[in-house]
């Protein structure tokens, strides 16, 4: 799809992946504690979503919290966790205004009753909303997700329902969290960092990659514009030739 975008006719990215970093610095830049960062990071959040829907992205993934994440503090890890808790609390009724969708990838098993229950609570009363779709990346790692893709295709072959043979890259998206979803066309990483972090490492293979030194609680409407300009002047080849 295209769009005007101060002047110039842009296409737009379907899918948008986002690694958001730098709650952290953002906070201690400030002499603030890093649960200060988070809360900011995650007001972000909720603007980004509005921002996105508005110029035509019909699907926003965003990486909260990764398998390794559970190696900060305590403190810290609970304070991103009862910050989930008020977004998921929150995020049915703002849904319902916006018709998006809201689904969580990543291994939920690990997380708490409640967290689960509010996730499948948010996840069942959102699913038949048709624009926006949101998806959060929750004790989510792209090696756990291969692996548990991996367990469930070989439990597949040893019950005699797949045929070894006929396991292709189509079977195993179909596995991946991300199998209702198309793969990203653009992944965007705040904070200067220039890594995946283990997030969407099969999804992302012929994903455009966007940089940016700016720390997530500062992204906005006009870096996510940037990011969407960047985009439009590569040359999306497919290992193919023009």
């Amino acid at each position: 799809m295209q769009k005007v975008i101060d002047g110039e006719t842009l296409e737009i990215p379907q899918h948008i992946a986002i690694i958001m970093d730098g709650n952290g610095r953002w906070a201690k830049k400030k002499h603030m504690p890093r649960g200060y960062g988070h809360k900011a990071g995650a007001k972000v959040i909720e603007q980004i979503c509005d921002d996105a829907d508005k110029l035509g992205i019909k699907y926003l993934t965003v990486y909260a919290f990764s398998t390794e994440n559970w190696k900060r503090s305590v403190e810290e890890v609970t304070g991103i966790m009862n910050l989930l808790r008020f977004y998921l609390k929150d995020s049915v009724e703002r849904a319902s205004k916006n018709n998006m969708r809201i689904r969580v990838i990543g291994d939920k098993n690990a997380l708490d009753k409640d967290i689960q229950d509010l996730i499948n609570d948010a996840e069942e009363k959102t699913k038949h909303f048709d624009g926006f779709n949101f998806t959060i990346a929750l004790n989510y790692g792209g090696r756990d997700e291969i692996k548990r893709a991996v367990q469930k295709i070989s439990s597949k072959v040893k019950n005699n329902e797949l045929d070894p043979e006929m396991i292709d890259e189509q079977t195993i998206s179909n596995e991946l969290d991300t199998a209702e979803l198309p793969d990203p066309d653009l992944l965007i990483r705040t904070s200067g960092e220039l890594r995946l972090s283990n997030y969407l490492i099969w999804q992302l293979a012929y994903t455009e990659f966007y940089f940016t030194d700016v720390l997530w609680p500062d992204f906005d409407m006009n870096e996510l514009k940037n990011a969407i300009k960047y985009y439009n002047g590569r040359d999306r080849r497919y290992g193919g030739v023009k």
